[in-house]
């Protein structure tokens, strides 16, 4: 399974963006896909993941409320809308990928990609 990330940039606070993970390869169709981040010098944290149907999902409490994801698995793309950014949500975003299921801990996905960078000016 191959991921590629993208939609990151410059945005200032209270803005959005929309990153997207285009999966590919033989299992790319059933996939759980999480996004976690890692800021300066700061560990990588989970951010959201999604089961590969849709129906599941669940977030950090740190974007709760501001930031959505969803998936189209016949472009077998997910996206993460962020909305409301913050300063604190600068960091690289990375998409990963595991068998169906949801999952927190970024030890559960075999699958990553390569990282997107986001970056919030206040």
């Amino acid at each position: 399974v191959q991921l590629q990330a993208s939609g990151g940039g410059l945005v200032q606070a209270g803005g959005s963006l929309r990153l997207s993970c285009a999966a590919s390869g033989r299992t790319s169709s059933r996939l759980g896909m999480g996004w976690f981040r890692q800021a300066p010098e700061k560990e990588r944290e989970f951010v959201v993941t999604i089961n590969w149907s849709g129906s599941s999902t669940y977030y950090a409490d740190s974007v709760k409320g501001r930031f959505t994801i969803s998936r189209d698995n016949a472009k077998n793309t997910v996206y993460l809308q962020m909305n409301s950014l913050k300063p604190e949500d600068t960091a690289v975003y990375y998409c990963a990928a595991r068998p169906y299921t949801i999952a927190t801990t970024s030890n559960e996905y075999p699958y990553w990609g390569q990282g997107t960078l986001v970056t919030v000016s206040s």
